[in-house]
């Protein structure tokens, strides 16, 4: 029988608790949803979501504001004051706006006509707003109505409070989303006086997006009016359509005269399944249940996750920036089944299983940090992704890349579960079959698409035969590699061999004579004209960088690549150079480049193993000292406090495992650089009813090099620490101070490697 207690879709996430053995740290009973603030990257180029949810949930209950281009991705912007309506379902910190499914709005008053978004919509005032860890409110001033949100998994929750009007309404919204996608059927039907069940199938970046709904409200209504809308909507493919006659659109639901403070709940339940599925949804985590009592029951699972972390510092702004962090990196992935285990898959069939499944994995982004963070705070949590990862593989015929609502949308580079994968077998975690899991990754090399049949016949992508070549070779470079590692475990020597000599097919594109990476066309000479500096968006040899970001982006090897180097002391001036060259992208530069340091952005994801590099040099030094400059400069407690997309949680895992003093440089290989710690004293639990503590002495803004160190009272001088420390428990102490120590994780025997056994 499947579980379905209230909360159980998420309790296991970065919570001290039952399913993983871990005991609760001393923060468990505080309020650290107090220190954070959902609005820290929305303005700018953040793109968080802003609104109520729960941990891995699958309900994102939120504002929509009128689109106004790529920073709304999110649907919210903090430069907007705008409302169109609260959506069940958003994204965060991506760079396409696709959701903004089921808006409901409050109106009084007569109704506007025509009844679209733009004719209703209502302005806002942010000194009137209070966004906080499961909860949402804001006052409408067009209509005078106070708005306030709370969530479950599968559950939004509303109460909204009138002044006195004679007409009372609520406004159900199938037609608008965020403004990416097109409704292709809609529909909403009202079942007795307090009920209204429909479902919006979409067609955007997931060609078919299916979300159901049943919502409950408080108050009978007198009824239920649809008006329909043809007018044109933007394609998938970025052309207008003419969309067919949609007679439900949108309904007003009339409740009449409302005495001042009258207020109207709503509870609704959406489901990608069905219909049936939203109801069983939504009697399950809501039925008998106030809105008071949800709000508390989001706030305590926020504090559960956050408690996980004991972080002892004087500083309450870096509080707010790490708890935010968090935060923001525990929405995604998001749980996609029903309470009886039912989903749709990738195939568009609908399955059942005894785990749960998930969606929204922003692979090319959270494989790097944010998958590594939780096979340290949530492993059982990571055997449901890959179990996942396993069913869309036997759906769809390959392991996912970028995954929406069951749909396969290609986006990006790469195959970033296979990273995500083979780290969980590396490291043990539990709940999935290993040789499934196996078939599955290494059958992504077998694929004709996206260069993979021209990196079995020539070894490398021409640049004239596929864009983003070299962007896209360096990713397979890194899923090869972590293959190979898994093949050696299970015993299949023949796979390690062929895998590990694949993944050194980066030396293709490792031009000596300037020792950057760059395009090589299908008769091996260079792509010309080359500018190091260029980047588009899109379009040419790499995916939202160029060949200063790229010429780095080989952690899984950082001794190849050195080697290809006349001299490490010619590898380090070249590092150093990346970090004080100015930069300037040309006239097509992606946005995305951003958070820069000389050619260094840690805006974008193709740079977060960059500093590492310098510990793999026996520089560890550099990597400190970087590592705390882009803390503090790139990470605040302001509405702009992220210097480029959030990216479904990736930019936020950066900063969280920075700020506990370490960092998955390579993926997968189990290994930890040390960096510079921000905190005087972390504590979390891990596996056994054991905790693990990283003490900084003599911390502060000065201080930001490692004199010495020592693990569980013995000196210890490596420049990392492996995950099997970690799990095992103990205390890492490093004694800080203002001057590099250039003597700590200097020796060969103490740098990091890209195999560490």
């Amino acid at each position: 029988m499947f579980r379905h207690t209230l909360y159980g879709a998420f309790g296991i996430a970065l919570l001290a608790g039952a399913s993983t053995g871990c005991t609760p740290s001393s923060d468990t009973g505080r309020d650290l949803a107090r220190y954070v603030d959902p609005t820290i990257g929305s303005a700018g180029h953040g793109h968080v979501f802003v609104g109520a949810n729960v941990p891995f949930g699958g309900v994102q209950l939120g504002p929509t504001n009128i689109t106004e281009g790529w920073d709304w991705c999110s649907g919210y912007h903090a430069s907007d004051t705008t409302v169109i309506g609260f959506a069940h379902t958003h994204l965060s910190g991506t760079g396409i706006g696709d959701k903004g499914d089921i808006l409901l709005m409050p109106l009084t008053g007569a109704v506007p006509m025509p009844v679209k978004a733009q004719t209703y919509l209502s302005t806002y005032s942010h000194a009137n707003e209070n966004a906080q860890a499961g909860y949402y409110r804001t006052h409408l001033d067009r209509y005078g109505v106070d708005a306030e949100l709370t969530a479950t998994p599968r559950t939004g929750f509303h109460r909204y409070t009138f002044p006195a009007t004679d007409s009372a309404r609520v406004l159900i919204n199938l037609f608008d989303g965020i403004g990416w996608d097109a409704a292709k059927e809609l529909r909403m039907v009202a079942v007795n006086d307090s009920t209204v069940e429909g479902y919006r199938l979409s067609k955007g970046w997931a060609p078919d997006d299916r979300v159901y709904f049943v919502a409950e409200f408080s108050r009978p209504f007198k009824s239920l009016t649809v008006y329909a809308d043809t007018t044109l909507v933007p394609a998938a493919n970025g052309k207008p359509e003419q969309t067919a006659v949609m007679p439900h659109s949108y309904g007003i639901l009339d409740f009449g005269p409302m005495p001042e403070g009258g207020r109207i709940e709503a509870r609704v339940g959406i489901s990608g399944v069905s219909v049936s599925g939203a109801k069983v949804n939504l009697v399950t985590e809501a039925e008998g249940r106030s809105f008071d009592e949800t709000r508390t029951a989001a706030r305590q699972a926020w504090n559960d996750l956050l408690g996980h972390m004991s972080v002892e510092t004087d500083d309450t702004a870096r509080l707010r920036t790490f708890y935010t962090a968090v935060y923001h990196a525990s929405f995604f992935p998001a749980i996609f089944n029903d309470v009886t285990g039912q989903y749709r898959g990738a195939d568009g069939f609908l399955y059942e299983d005894t785990t749960d499944t998930y969606t929204i994995f922003s692979l090319w982004d959270t494989y790097r940090s944010a998958n590594p963070l939780y096979t340290i705070t949530a492993p059982e949590r990571v055997g449901d992704f890959v179990n996942t990862f396993i069913r869309i593989f036997e759906q769809q015929g390959k392991v996912p890349v970028w995954h929406l609502a069951g749909n396969e949308t290609d986006c990006m580079v790469g195959f970033g579960s296979v990273q995500v994968i083979a780290d969980a077998i590396l490291k043990g975690i539990p709940g999935f079959d290993v040789e499934k899991a196996y078939h599955a990754i290494v059958s992504y090399a077998k694929l004709d698409e996206r260069g993979l049949k021209q990196i079995r016949e020539k070894g490398y992508i021409p640049a004239n035969g596929e864009w983003e070549s070299v962007a896209k070779a360096l990713e397979y470079c890194i899923s090869d590699w972590s293959i190979a590692q898994v093949a050696k475990k299970l015993g299949k020597q023949e796979d390690y061999e062929y895998f590990i000599e694949r993944s050194k097919n980066y030396r293709h594109y490792f031009d000596t004579t300037d020792r950057f990476m760059k395009g090589k066309l299908a008769d091996g000479s260079w792509r010309t004209p080359f500018n190091p500096d260029y980047s588009t968006h899109r379009g040419d040899d790499f995916c939202e960088g160029n060949a200063w970001q790229y010429t780095w982006m080989v952690p899984h090897d950082f001794e190849g690549l050195f080697a290809l180097f006349p001299s490490p002391e010619a590898a380090e001036a070249k590092l150093d150079s990346t970090f004080t060259v100015p930069y300037d992208g040309g006239p097509n530069a992606s946005p995305d480049i951003s958070g820069l340091i000389g050619q260094y952005a840690q805006g974008n994801e193709p740079n977060h193993s960059t500093i590492y590099a310098y510990a793999y040099l026996g520089k560890q030094w550099k990597t400190a000292k970087l590592a705390r400059q882009i803390m503090d400069e790139f990470f605040t407690d302001a509405p702009d406090g992220l210097c480029g997309n959030e990216d479904a949680g990736q930019m936020s895992a950066w900063y969280v495992f920075n700020a506990l003093g370490f960092y998955p440089a390579n993926p997968a290989n189990g290994a930890f650089v040390l960096g510079s710690p921000v905190f005087d004293k972390v504590t979390f639990p891990v596996s056994g009813g054991k905790t693990f503590t990283v003490i900084a002495e003599n911390n502060g803004p000065q201080n930001i090099y490692i004199q010495s160190a020592s693990l569980n009272g013995k000196p210890y001088t490596k420049a990392y620490i492996t995950y099997r420390d970690i799990m095992d428990g103990g205390e890492l102490k490093l004694a800080m101070g203002p001057q590099p120590n250039e003597a700590f994780g200097a020796a060969p025997e103490d740098r990091p490697r890209s195999v560490m056994e």
